[in-house]
């Protein structure tokens, strides 16, 4: 029964992937995409080994037992007082153990996994095991992690799911086992959705500096973790300043449109979204997400622009004839896989649409069925929005946390990365992502009472945990905990090259006021006396 079903169903499935076919350019043996889809996982494994190494070297001081946001504690009270559709909402192996040693496991075995999906070993398999693994730390996580990178590595972690060879050691692999051109349609669909999302919402969401073409006046100073080449682009004069938001504008409205275009000008838009991913890569710290962007767009190129840009020796070590591939017939994967790629097809085109519809019009009610089903599936971050920086930022908010053994004289608690001393240089760190550090800039735009995990970092210096204390570059209270902690406001911004030369500082800053209250292991000092 189960062959006379698939061998019914074969042909329909096969029809609904002709059309695809056609839109990437791969009907009739016109072009293939062998190379880019082999490079893509082995960068995707690349990117996960970044993520989870990045992640393992501070994920105790942030959602360990002992940590500034316990995953454990979360999980606990999920436990008491939601009912099994806890497993939904929090999708996540940490549900068995939440412990720091679990923890250490889960990037243990993303790791392992990862470096086996760089050597091209049982790709399919390794993939599912990674999407499960990220998206559990990221489902007890919380704030620390929900950036949009985190939702896109997920979402293209799952996609390529549908990618990958489900051999253990592929070898030298025919041609003709190459996925649906649905499964690719599907990641070219992705990288549309992020870069025109990207690049619309900067204008539908009616921010002032996008639209007068002032943004860049602020941005290299405010975003979160500036480099060093961010002060000396935030020098230009304002006139060229203007000139790279209309750039920018370009590169994310315009350029995108021509993914789906003639292949001369969709090569033409692969050069420029690549070019303005290492330019943001040069001024700001964005851990992964420039790599992992231009992974995606590296997908639209085709096999024939590959032997024209790499030495034949190169693609001679590729485990498939690229030649061959150019000419070879498509043959459908079994009905089983190709239909549940038809389902997910169908749900990531039209839920997709949705997100890029509210991009364009954020106004606007989309139909409630969708609206249900998209919040049904919203937990496991793999069909997601995007749109950085759709609002900028005007100044600089910087929270300087001081400790203190008497409540008269404060010391601080330097950051590794975010700004804290003037003189010290802006550096890079990406590909890593230093997750507190990027939570203080949120914080600062907000207020202590409305940053739920601000108190309990606060209360963990007071402990001296170690965990945390290892997430900052130095502890001014090296032998004992601090008696009292407190959070200053500054408003920070880059000097002037004046300045600079007379100070050799990289910023200058003004005192805004009290972030926290004085919080401490006894009642607070009185202001401008002594504690007991």
């Amino acid at each position: 029964m189960t062959d006379w079903l698939a061998t019914r169903l074969q042909p329909a499935l096969a029809a609904i992937d002709t059309p695809f076919q056609w839109l990437i350019g791969t009907a009739g043996g016109r072009s293939s995409y062998e190379v880019s889809q082999w490079l893509f996982l082995r960068a995707l494994g690349l990117i996960y080994l970044i993520a989870f190494v990045s992640l393992w070297v501070q994920v105790k001081g942030l959602i360990g037992p002992h940590g500034i946001l316990p995953a454990q504690d979360y999980l606990q009270a999920l436990r008491r007082y939601v009912g099994p559709d806890r497993y939904r909402i929090v999708p996540s192996v940490l549900w068995l153990d939440a412990s720091g040693r679990a923890l250490d496991v889960v990037c243990a075995l993303g790791v392992i996994c990862a470096a086996l999906l760089v050597a091209d070993v049982w790709a399919g398999g390794v993939m599912i095991c990674l999407w499960v693994l990220y998206l559990s730390l990221v489902a007890a996580g919380r704030d620390f992690l929900s950036f949009q990178w985190d939702v896109l590595l997920l979402e293209a972690g799952f996609l390529a799911i549908f990618l990958g060879s489900w051999r253990f050691w592929p070898g030298r692999l025919a041609p003709t086992v190459s996925p649906p051109a649905l499964v690719l349609f599907l990641l070219w669909w992705l990288v549309f959705r992020l870069t025109f999302q990207s690049g619309v919402v900067k204008l539908s969401w009616g921010d002032p500096t996008w639209r007068g073409l002032t943004a860049l006046d602020y941005h290299y100073y405010t975003q979160p973790l500036p480099t060093w080449p961010a002060w000396y682009m935030h020098q230009l004069p304002a006139w060229l300043k203007k000139l790279q938001v209309l750039a920018t504008f370009g590169l994310e409205i315009a350029v995108p449109l021509l993914f789906f275009g003639p292949r001369p000008l969709r090569l033409l838009a692969v050069a420029g979204t690549v070019l303005f991913q290492l330019t943001i890569f040069a001024t700001g710290n964005y851990n992964f997400f420039n790599l992992l962007t231009i992974a995606l767009v590296l997908l639209l190129v085709d096999d024939a622009a590959w032997r024209s840009l790499l030495p034949d020796a190169l693609l001679a070590r590729l485990p498939f004839s690229v030649t061959a591939a150019a000419g070879a017939p498509f043959v459908p994967p079994g009905a089983g896989r190709m239909a549940v790629t038809v389902v997910v097809a169908a749900v990531f085109l039209v839920l997709g649409a949705l997100r890029l519809w509210e991009s364009c019009f954020p106004r606007t009610r989309p139909p409630m069925p969708l609206v249900r089903f998209n919040a049904w599936i919203e937990p496991f971050r793999s069909l997601n929005g995007y749109g950085l920086f759709r609002v900028m930022t005007t100044s600089r908010p910087e929270i300087i946390v001081e400790g203190s053994d008497d409540g008269v004289t404060w010391r601080a608690y330097e950051f590794k990365y975010k700004p804290g001393d003037l003189a010290r240089r802006p550096s890079f760190v990406e590909p890593h992502q230093p997750r507190l550090d990027w939570q203080m800039w949120f914080a600062a735009l907000s207020s202590y009472d409305n940053t739920a995990w601000f108190p309990g970092f606060l209360a963990r210096l007071l402990e001296g945990s170690p965990e945390v204390l290892a997430l900052l570059a130095t502890n001014p209270f090296p032998d004992h905990s601090p008696r009292y902690v407190r959070a200053m406001l500054y408003d920070y911004r880059f000097t002037t090259p004046a300045e600079r030369r007379a100070t050799g500082a990289w910023w200058s800053r003004t005192l805004l006021g009290a972030y926290s209250p004085v919080l401490g292991l006894a009642a607070p000092p009185t202001p401008g006396t002594r504690a007991p």
